[in-house]
């Protein structure tokens, strides 16, 4: 059976997709920097062992598409994928960032067949990333004002990536996931709120005062000008992406939430 490359198989997305693909019995190679062999977005040397006897693989770029370099970098490395044989490439892109739509336009002219999966905001930013500290002392700070996003659960994501890595019928086709509902930070504060039992607050602030939450916290500086930049409004509009792919409905962020909460998130 031949071997997936899956970037990012310690990440959000990453990790599960490699579970689903280890449940099914499936070769996975974990492309990250303590990878055997290691993968490393910043150093093109490691990219070209970890594709070898490869037919598919995952495409995450972190921190994030949008950035400096990331377009040239996955434009590279797709390439390289299909000169060396790679059948099929899934890239996880980003809805309402036009630097993420090149990276998809770089894939799809690769040479190899390929599936987008596009989404925003993941459920378990809160409970998995950059965002979980602030759930856990209670006040979640964002550039963020009163935009609604239509938060999409990580675990929806992985099986529309999963899919699409081992089945043709998904080949050539761009799925634009979201969850079922919009919700503003504030009503997603109250969901944390009734799930855990305790009172978290959402706080609005300027990009200027985020740039310095995230100097603190040792975050890319990057991610001030990105979030002021998609928190606009452009995604608050649902889509059917999830039901396109896998013929079911998506995770809601609630049930994301007492879950997580019931599986011990948020204790400190």
């Amino acid at each position: 059976m031949t071997t997936t490359l899956v970037i990012g198989g310690t990440g959000k997305t990453g990790r599960r997709v490699v579970e689903r693909l280890t449940d099914q019995g499936r070769p996975v190679r974990v492309g990250s920097r303590s990878g055997k062999p290691p993968f490393d977005w910043n150093d093109e040397s490691t990219w070209a062992p970890a594709l070898e006897g490869v037919t598919a693989a995952y495409i995450t770029y972190y921190p994030d598409l949008a950035l400096p370099g990331a377009v040239a970098a996955v434009d590279g490395f797709a390439r390289l994928a299909a000169h060396s044989g790679v059948e099929q490439l899934v890239l996880l892109s980003g809805r309402g960032e036009p630097e993420a739509e090149a990276a998809e336009r770089a894939v799809q002219g690769a040479g190899t067949g390929w599936t987008v999966v596009r989404s925003s905001w993941f459920s378990q930013n809160f409970s998995e990333s950059f965002l979980l500290d602030p759930v856990q002392l209670g006040d979640i700070a964002l550039p963020a004002g009163d935009a609604r996003e239509p938060f999409t659960d990580a675990d929806d994501i992985a099986d529309v990536v999963t899919a699409a890595l081992v089945d043709s019928r998904h080949r050539g086709k761009v799925y634009e996931v979201t969850g079922p509902r919009l919700l503003s930070f504030a009503e997603v504060a109250a969901e944390l709120s009734a799930a855990t039992g305790r009172t978290i607050t959402y706080t609005p602030v300027s990009r200027d005062e985020y740039s310095k939450v995230l100097e603190e916290n040792g975050l890319p500086l990057e991610f001030a000008d990105l979030f002021a930049g998609i928190l606009d409004g452009r995604n608050a509009h649902l889509t059917d992406g999830v039901q396109q792919a896998l013929g079911r409905a998506p995770k809601d962020f609630a049930d994301y939430a007492r879950e997580s909460a019931a599986a011990g998130a948020w204790e400190r």
